[in-house]
């Protein structure tokens, strides 16, 4: 047995991205590999290297995600990706679309952690059209945020467990989220691509009993992750498989554009919570985990370690939730009243227009940014004063994130390339916007 070693990450809540010596982000030159992925048929066939896909057709990509490697035995010297399979047009349709049509729009990008993309596009929106949402609408959005990152993440370590073979982890994880899509479909009504924002406030407030089941979940989870640690932390196999495997240094992860845990792993501590807080976020006790060495093994100690974090987070934001409305009281964005609307003319009226006509931004226009479960999230939208956007642009962490995939796994070997990939953590919904 080979020996094994234990690794933490460590705690650092202060921006550390200034990696030079002089206070600046260090740039080091990405050199590519020498060669040709696609040359000469003839000497392609007569060659000593191999070209092989992995997928789209593949388990592990599950029909959405190509990579051509170019293979010297079994050392990857070459890897393309190839995106596109499941192109939507998202940024497109939201032009054709008003300001609260486009949220079902927002959540079916990154399906495994819909409510946070939700919350994002409407800060962005909320930010151009001057609203401040009621503090019970911050602390309704900090909980489901949260809940939707630990959602995200056991996907993520399901999944990524069962490509190394760890099956029972995959049953462990799923279970707990199973609990999770039953908090989804109790607020919104549906279990995926689930739509809970709009501009200016909720859909909807939260059911009777749902802050109770929520409590529930935050006091028996750590007994998941307990369990799953047990599994895999000193885990021979899982070391070996893991550790010194699709090692990116902090540089490269900067000069990438890498965030979230793939970049907090290379020891680089940027949090948007921390560093550029949102809905009160610098009030709240809790810590960003970072690692050392860049490698799978410390983006899975980073990931579980913010599982533990977002707990911290939704038991104060369930102990601070103030009464009050969900909605502000802006005419502009929110519908009268159903009693208003059905025994007051100018309500009904008011009703009609915002129905029909759809929301009215001013001219503006607005970026927002926010820490998803896969890193930095941006929502940029134009508006010439209308009813639907001009232009609405997405700044998707998994996009960023693939682009380092060659990086990592060029001078790898073969059976490595799924355990590089998953690590990763993309979403090809939101890559393929």
């Amino acid at each position: 047995m080979p020996e094994t070693k234990r690794r933490t990450v460590v705690y650092n809540v202060t921006r550390t991205a200034e990696l030079g010596g002089e206070g600046g982000l260090v740039h080091a030159p990405i050199v590519p590999v020498e060669g040709e992925v696609f040359g000469d048929a003839d000497a392609d066939f007569g060659g000593e290297h191999m070209l092989i896909n992995i997928g789209p057709q593949h388990p592990a990509t599950h029909g959405v995600l190509r990579l051509v490697l170019e293979l010297d035995g079994e050392t990857v010297i070459k890897c393309t990706p190839h995106i596109g399979y499941l192109h939507s047009s998202f940024e497109k349709l939201g032009e054709y679309r008003d300001w609260n049509q486009i949220v079902p729009l927002t959540d079916r990008m990154d399906y495994l952690a819909p409510l946070i993309y939700n919350c994002a596009y409407a800060m962005a929106v909320e930010k151009m059209m001057g609203i401040e949402v009621t503090e019970r609408c911050k602390v309704v959005r900090v909980i489901i945020m949260e809940m939707d990152r630990i959602f995200s993440h056991l996907l993520w370590l399901g999944t990524t467990a069962i490509d190394l073979g760890a099956f029972t982890v995959f049953l462990y994880t799923f279970q707990e989220r199973e609990r999770i899509y039953n908090l989804h479909e109790a607020y919104t009504g549906a279990r995926i691509t689930t739509s809970a924002t709009r501009i200016g406030g909720m859909m909807a407030d939260l059911p009777a009993g749902w802050i109770e089941q929520l409590k529930e979940f935050v006091r028996t989870f750590p007994n998941t992750l307990a369990e799953v640690e047990t599994l895999l932390t000193n885990n021979a196999i899982w070391l070996g498989r893991t550790q010194d495997v699709g090692v990116i240094s902090a540089e490269d992860a900067v000069n990438f554009g890498l965030s979230g845990a793939n970049l907090r792993a290379s020891g680089v501590s940027y949090d948007i919570r921390k560093d550029r807080p949102y809905y009160d976020y610098e009030t709240y006790d809790f810590d960003v985990p970072v690692g050392e060495h860049g490698d799978i093994y410390d983006r899975y100690l980073c990931r579980m370690e913010e599982m533990r974090q977002s707990l911290r987070l939704l038991d104060q934001a369930i102990n601070r939730l103030p009464g009050g409305p969900i909605n502000v009281d802006d005419p502009r964005v929110i519908l009268p009243s159903k009693t208003a609307a059905m025994n007051d003319m100018e309500s009904m009226i008011h009703h009609f227009k915002v129905v029909m006509e759809g929301v009215r931004a001013p001219v503006g226009e607005s970026w927002f940014s926010v820490e998803s479960s896969k890193g930095e999230l941006g929502m940029y939208v134009v508006s010439d004063g209308g009813s639907k956007p001009v232009r609405w642009r997405v700044r998707g962490p998994s996009f960023i994130n693939i682009a380092a995939l060659p990086h990592m796994i060029e001078g790898a070997l073969l059976s490595d390339v799924i355990a590089v990939n998953a690590s990763l953590d993309i979403v090809l919904g939101e890559i393929d916007r």
